[in-house]
This record gives structure tokens, C-alpha cells and sequence, in this order.
């Protein structure tokens, strides 16, 4: 079952794609856009190149665990993209991911300007390592 991650932000998505087993997640791309339809037809067109079963939308919470503009942005999103794709939707916490991407690229030296491009698909794939994480532990059960 392969499993896309997203990162969905106001101008940007992170994408990262599972191996066909579910264990690696692995970046795939940014998706720069300026109107939704153009985004959701390139995430369309990524779930067909590689047999996607399954999409994961990073839920960005405040750090109370509440929900805010940005979380609502996202379930609508989430819903959306459900609806166009037909495919089963599920949302995880995405608390500190792109600030954790930020650290692991600021560790690794990598430039301001090369950070930016890389920064939402490096929180695609941390988004969907948690869920690959969870859902691993949630079937061993």
C-alpha cells in the first residue's frame, strides 16, 4: 500500500510517497502554486504515476493541541482533496515538523536559499514517517 505525505501550505506543499510496503517515506517534490486547482491536478497526477492508496495531510495544531486558522485550512483542504481523488484522507498532528526540517537542514549546512525549496518536502516526509511510525505500532497491536 503506498502512502502519500503532505505538507499543504499557503503558497507550497511538501510531497513525500511511501515504499509499496509502507516502512520508508521518501521526498518527492514541492509543489509551488497560486490557485488550488493547479496543485490538487499535480497531486492527481502524482497519486496516478504512483499507484497511491492512501493520502496523509499533515494537521498543523497549535502547540495546545488546539486548532487554529492553519488546522482549518488543512481539514478543508484534506476534504477537498478527498472528494477530487476519491482516495481515503486521514489527517496527523504535524506539531514541529517543519521546524525540526529546519533544524536537520541548519545541522546539516545546508544554504538559506537551498533550505527554502527543500524545507516543505523534508516535513512531507517527517509527516509521513509519524504516520508510517503509528500505523506500524497500530497493527503490531
Amino acid at each position: 500500500m503506498r502512502i502519500l505525505g503532505l505538507d499543504p501550505g499557503e503558497k507550497r506543499i511538501g510531497v513525500a510517497v511511501s515504499d509499496p510496503l509502507g516502512i520508508t517515506a521518501q521526498g518527492i517534490t514541492v509543489i509551488t502554486y497560486s490557485e488550488l486547482d493547479e496543485a490538487l491536478a499535480r497531486i492527481e497526477d502524482i497519486c496516478s504515476s504512483y499507484s497511491i492508496d492512501k493520502i496523509v495531510v499533515g494537521n498543523p495544531l497549535k502547540m495546545n493541541g488546539s486548532r487554529g486558522s492553519a488546522s482549518d485550512k488543512a481539514a478543508i483542504f484534506a476534504k477537498v482533496l478527498h472528494n477530487r481523488l476519491g482516495l481515503p484522507v486521514e489527517m496527523i498532528d504535524e506539531r514541529l515538523t517543519s521546524a525540526s526540517a529546519e533544524r536537520t537542514l541548519l545541522t546539516g549546512n545546508v544554504s538559506r536559499k537551498k533550505r527554502r525549496t527543500v524545507k516543505d518536502k523534508l516535513a512531507a516526509v517527517l509527516i509521513l514517517e509519524q504516520y508510517l511510525a503509528i500505523s506500524g505500532r497500530n497493527n503490531k497491536e
